[in-house]
């Protein structure tokens, strides 16, 4: 039975217990060395960081490393970043080539993996040529403007692996969105703590107070199929805009504290458009008005100033937006906080077999005016400070760390996520314990 068959035959609202080991064994992350990262797709970069023929991006997994390349064709390919010769790598981190030489011996190959030349390659008298050394090849494949990268070939095809994923956030056309700013550091704790401290709303009450000044309401998650969902029950429909609004006295002046509170505390999850939109919500519309009018004259709004500048929204049913929630978890290790014409992004990584360590990326999409798209470099921002991160990123680094402090106390026996607010989270660990093979979450009722 596939993983995928697997999970969807199961219940995840059940109470459960998940041991530790999965985020402090050296084992454990030798298993998902072993098991785990060989065999499932994963999201290597965006599609314009290789816009043009010849760029390429370094993806590093584990002990892993695929190279991501836009052929001469146009084509987008990967390969097994290693000489075919003695094994060195052939490139880190990204930039445009026209062909790749080994450092080492100036063995050469084209963009489409045929190798072009084995310095004097005459040595073999004929048992080893050319076409005998081809890079090695990695399926990639892509969605939403993001290149996956697997290197089972007995993956499913990508459509597959996402399911609902692909048909319920189609609508938000995340092909048509670039990056606004992106940014990275390595942390100290596990890649899944790091996950799952994005992966989850049961957090914010105790996390992030200031969020909550006019009310805070439960949230809900639930599987889809490998991967994760959850949403807050404040959005009934609205669009997402108005959950941190939610019980606000009066609308207009509730939208323009949350909006800008965001925009100062997150840098993402709106944009400087609705933000605009939203401090004149007080002078546009009367004391008084209905929350659910104030609401969608704040989307209205909004749609028509993005309409001047180039950016069209997309047209999705509000009933919509409440199914597919606040944040998706695309397993095993992105977490995307989607919007209609943003979306704030996580992905976290094994560093090298220590278990207590992570590379975490976050940046932010926007859809831009066609040919005002920002090309941000992706800046490595160690200090943990709200200069670089801002007050929301800090306050869940707080957690993060310490959270991984308390899962190597040799008293701590396993988490207890909530069966209804961290189902997600739950989905998650059943999911790696089919591909690892060990640490599957234990029944307590």
């Amino acid at each position: 039975m596939s993983v995928q068959a697997s999970v969807e035959k199961r219940l995840i609202d059940r109470a459960v217990r998940i041991g530790n080991e999965a985020y402090v064994s050296p084992d454990y992350a030798r298993a998902e060395a072993e098991r785990l990262w060989p065999r499932v797709w994963q999201i290597a970069c965006r599609e314009e960081e290789i816009a043009a023929p010849g760029d390429y991006v370094t993806y590093d997994i584990a002990e892993d490393s695929v190279i991501v390349v836009r052929g001469q064709d146009g084509e987008v390919r990967a390969f097994h970043n290693l000489c075919r010769h003695r094994g060195r790598r052939l490139t880190e981190g990204c930039g445009n080539r026209k062909g790749f030489t080994c450092p080492s011996h100036a063995w050469s190959w084209d963009l489409s993996g045929a190798c072009l030349g084995m310095t004097r390659g005459e040595a073999w008298d004929g048992a080893l040529g050319k076409e005998d050394v081809p890079l090695l090849n990695v399926r990639a494949a892509t969605w939403g403007g993001w290149v996956f990268v697997t290197m089972d070939e007995d993956a499913p095809p990508l459509a597959d692996y996402l399911g609902e994923v692909a048909t319920n956030l189609a609508p938000f056309e995340f092909g048509k969105m670039r990056y606004r700013w992106r940014q990275y550091l390595t942390f100290p704790c596990n890649w899944k703590v790091a996950i799952e401290a994005f992966n989850e709303g049961y957090h914010v009450a105790g996390t992030h107070p200031q969020l909550t000044k006019f009310s805070v309401k439960p949230t809900w998650s639930d599987a889809w199929g490998l991967h994760g969902v959850f949403g807050s029950a404040a959005r009934e429909g609205s669009g997402g805009a108005s959950s941190g609004a939610a019980g606000a006295a009066d609308m207009r002046e509730g939208l323009k504290h949350s909006l800008n509170q965001l925009w100062e505390e997150v840098n993402a999850t709106t944009t400087q458009t609705m933000v605009d939109v939203a401090n004149l919500l007080p002078s546009e519309l009367p004391e008084g008005t209905p929350p659910a009018e104030v609401q969608m004259h704040l989307m209205k709004r909004t749609i028509e100033e993005d309409a001047k500048r180039g950016v069209l929204w997309p047209q999705i049913d509000p009933a919509h937006f409440a199914k597919v929630g606040n944040v998706l978890h695309i397993f095993p290790n992105t977490v995307i906080v989607h919007g209609p014409v943003f979306a704030l992004c996580y992905r976290a990584r094994p560093c090298g077999e220590d278990p207590n360590r992570c590379i975490f990326e976050v940046y932010t999409l926007e859809k831009f005016p066609e040919g005002a798209e920002p090309r941000p470099e992706n800046l490595y921002r160690p200090e943990m400070t709200e200069a670089n991160w801002r007050k929301v990123l800090c306050q869940d680094f707080s957690n993060m760390e310490a959270v991984q402090q308390g899962l190597r106390s040799r008293a701590f026996a396993g988490i207890y996520p909530s069966p209804v607010e961290e189902k997600a989270i739950v989905n998650f660990h059943r999911v790696l314990a089919d591909y690892v093979g060990r640490g599957a979450p234990e029944p307590i009722d």
